[in-house]
């Protein structure tokens, strides 16, 4: 707790206060500040009493009309989250430690995003945010402030920049695929020339292979079909009939 000396001829004000605050009481002679809850002596011609919130700040940072380092018009809006670590030091120090922590979170995230590419903007939302929060962090640590998070909730681009996007992702994807089938391609030639090579060392299997296609053809299709009988067949089928 703290004490507080004046005349004993000034009169006094009690006052309860809750939990989770800090009440400081500021007078011409001295500056006392008392951490727990319960009722406080203040004097009101020379005291001022001041509460203040120990608990975590939300703060909702409205959209922000950014110029990207590629010059691409965007608006992205994010949320703060801080809480006030020293209460001597956010009541002495700044005059509105809200507004003030406000103000720099805004124009803090306009100065980081306007370094930023539109490709580094939309892929580097965490890293981003991280540089904000020490950016924050090290300015407002003199006004009693702990920024805890900082998140760019979203990123709003022209929709003639949208189109832009979808049709170069589009152009991107059909080239991949153009890519992926011109190797498809690339490796069956590949394996049928070396299915050709063995089956030139092979004649035999090469006659094979081709009564093969011709069952699966007929196995397809319930018809009849005509095809020639290669000629060394032919040859060699009389040779046996000879010799028998």
């Amino acid at each position: 707790g703290g004490h507080i000396s004046h005349p004993v001829d000034i009169s006094i004000c009690l006052l309860c206060a809750g939990y989770l605050v800090l009440r400081l009481a500021f007078s011409g002679i001295s500056s006392n500040y008392f951490w727990f809850s319960g009722i406080i002596l203040i004097l009101p011609c020379t005291d001022t009493f001041i509460k203040v919130d120990l608990r975590t700040v939300t703060c909702n940072i409205p959209p922000q009309e950014i110029l990207t380092k590629d010059a691409v018009t965007t608006q992205v809006d994010g949320v703060l989250y801080y809480r006030i670590h020293s209460a001597v030091s956010a009541v002495a120090n700044v005059t509105d430690v809200h507004s003030a922590t406000f103000l720099l979170a805004q124009a803090t995230l306009r100065n980081v995003l306007g370094t930023q590419t539109l490709a580094q903007l939309l892929a580097g939302r965490e890293e981003i945010a991280h540089s904000i929060q020490a950016i924050l962090d090290s300015v407002t640590e003199q006004w009693g402030i702990k920024v805890a998070r900082v998140e760019i909730k979203d990123v709003r681009i022209p929709v003639a920049m949208q189109r832009a996007m979808a049709a170069e992702a589009e152009a991107a994807r059909e080239t991949r695929a153009k890519v992926v089938a011109a190797e498809g391609e690339m490796n069956a030639s590949k394996a049928l020339k070396q299915a050709s090579m063995v089956l030139a060392e092979s004649p035999a299997g090469l006659q094979l292979r081709y009564l093969q296609t011709l069952t699966d053809l007929a196995a397809e299709n319930n018809s009849t079909i005509v095809f020639p009988l290669p000629i060394n067949m032919l040859v060699s089928l009389g040779q046996k009939s000879k010799g028998g």
